[in-house]
């Protein structure tokens, strides 16, 4: 590569005054990196818009080009409206659009049914201001009935207006740039960047990957079971399991890595001071 890779993260929008404390001190922490930008979670539905708009406004404060998620499931056209006309007064430059996940007991859909719905309708009505981040899925969506059906989902979005990628986080590196050479032979040729998910603990993360569809390895799953009750390996293993694949990927020349904080310091700290990322003072 010419440039150097950019990193991101991603937070979460917390639900308590102690969780927003954490949160801005997780923030400031990794803003040392200085990356390319942050993104802040939406909850199914739009349940956390609030926490997100809230989020949004002070990362913007603390100097970070910030890009609030925005889903469709669930919503109006008129709704999406006036939260992104909000997003524009703040200064958002960049939104991650999603379809977004129906919350439990939810029936209808709203508006949006798919993502390129929603990309399409961001594109319509706000033209080039904005940088849109859309979803991919190299361990093909749970929903998606195979790859070369995700690959069709993914291009429409393309279509539609994406300028870039973002993937679902992967333990295989493998999967990703299959899924890359697959979307250059579709004709798609916007950055795809690996999303990366640090590995803390084993139930959390193996009700993610279930639900999610994001595959771990057989030869991961077997030990991170056998640590699950041992924290201080588990951790050790899934930060190496984690830093081994970032060097791969970056070996390979990806346009930069994503990572999914859940608004922890540690751990992405760790991993992007192993791979040669350093802070500032």
């Amino acid at each position: 590569m010419d440039t150097t890779p950019e990193l991101s993260f991603e937070f979460f929008p917390p639900r308590t005054p102690a969780g927003n404390d954490n949160l801005m001190a997780v923030h400031t922490e990794l803003a040392k990196f200085e990356p390319h930008f942050v993104s802040v979670t939406y909850g199914a539905g739009g349940s956390t818009q609030d926490g997100t708009y809230d989020a949004v406004k002070n990362m913007l404060s603390a100097g970070s080009s910030t890009a609030p998620h925005i889903t469709g499931v669930g919503t109006s056209r008129d709704h999406i409206k006036s939260t992104i006309r909000g997003y524009l007064e703040l200064g958002v430059k960049r939104l991650v659009v999603l379809r977004g996940d129906l919350p439990g007991g939810m029936v209808e859909r709203g508006h949006f049914k798919y993502a390129e719905q929603l990309v399409q309708f961001v594109r319509d009505e706000f033209g080039d201001d904005l940088h849109i981040e859309v979803g991919a899925y190299p361990d093909f969506h749970p929903e998606s009935s195979s790859p070369a059906t995700e690959l069709q989902y993914f291009k429409r979005k393309v279509d539609a207006g994406a300028n870039s990628a973002i993937t679902q986080y992967f333990y295989n590196a493998d999967s990703y740039f299959a899924f890359v050479e697959e979307s250059l032979r579709s004709g798609i040729d916007i950055p795809i960047v690996p999303g990366v998910m640090p590995i803390t603990n084993y139930a959390t993360l193996i009700r993610f990957s279930d639900a999610c569809g994001a595959e771990i390895p057989r030869w991961v799953r077997s030990r991170l079971e056998q640590y699950q009750h041992d924290e201080p390996s588990l951790q050790a293993f899934g930060l190496d399991v984690v830093t081994h694949l970032c060097f791969d990927l970056l070996d390979n020349g990806v346009p930069g890595l994503h990572f999914y904080t859940l608004n922890k310091t540690d751990p992405v700290k760790e991993i992007c001071q192993r791979i040669g990322f350093q802070q500032t003072n």
